[in-house]
């Protein structure tokens, strides 16, 4: 028995990176889990390997910014697994600009994917919880949001918006018997930080006390808690797992 068993789970953005290691982590500990991604064929090698874990798991592709593909991905996955116990918002893109070179597009598609999203997802799946009396919504942020970073001003502010969001969500839900907190991970070893400017990258990994990034596996612990019952007293928390970039 592990401390999921029986749970239902939605993780965007899971086809790879930290959303694939949460959705593994989840399946481990007995919980049934919806991998949502626009990478259809990379969604679909993640849920068959929740599956050989013994659980289900479910592919469900949509872009996470547009409303009408995220209720309708929600519908999916309520159909397949019954219900979502748990919401990971965890879908992100990464793009670097000085603010005084940055195209409006590049700011509007970061709010889209990083904060909209959140929003859409979190408001999809809030119906049945609330009907229920109970669920765990987990916002995964970043140490940016606290900290900043040149270049990095449409992710931070973000990723900032997506801590206020989760505060304000858990005032609204908690009488409800529905946690909402975040995750604020420090730089770690994905597509999406390797995809930054290696100057960036370098720059960053020698600002960490512990002087390295972190793997995908030492960032889903911290959503195993949130999401489990021994995580039933954090409301509207931040878990900071940054190596030490920004102590808090």
């Amino acid at each position: 028995m592990g401390s999921l068993t029986g749970k239902t789970a939605l993780v965007t953005g899971a086809a790879r990176g930290i959303g694939q290691a949460i959705a593994l982590a989840f399946a481990k500990e007995g919980a049934h889990v919806a991998v949502l991604d626009r990478r259809k064929e990379d969604a679909e090698q993640t849920a068959a390997r929740i599956r050989d874990l013994g659980v289900r798991g479910v592919a469900i592709s949509a872009d996470v910014g547009e409303e009408s593909q995220v209720n309708a991905a929600v519908d999916t996955a309520i159909a397949a697994l019954g219900r979502i116990d748990i919401l990971v918002n965890n879908a992100g893109i990464e793009s670097a600009s000085l603010v005084a070179d940055m195209p409006t597009e590049m700011w509007d598609r970061m709010m889209l994917i990083n904060l909209r999203s959140v929003f859409l997802c979190t408001r999809a799946v809030l119906p049945g919880m609330r009907t229920r009396k109970h669920g765990r919504i987990i916002n995964i942020s970043s140490q940016l949001a606290h900290k900043g970073a040149k270049e990095l001003a449409h992710y931070a502010a973000a990723k900032a918006g997506v801590i206020g969001f989760t505060r304000s969500l858990a005032y609204e839900v908690a009488d409800q018997g529905i946690t909402a907190n975040a995750i604020c991970p420090g730089p770690v070893d994905t597509e999406l930080f390797r995809s930054l400017p290696e100057t960036f990258r370098r720059a960053k990994l020698a600002e960490l006390p512990i002087g390295r990034a972190a793997s995908v596996d030492e960032i889903a612990p911290a959503a195993v808690l949130l999401a489990s019952d021994a995580g039933s007293y954090f409301l509207g928390a931040t878990i900071n797992p940054n190596g030490g970039d920004y102590m808090i």
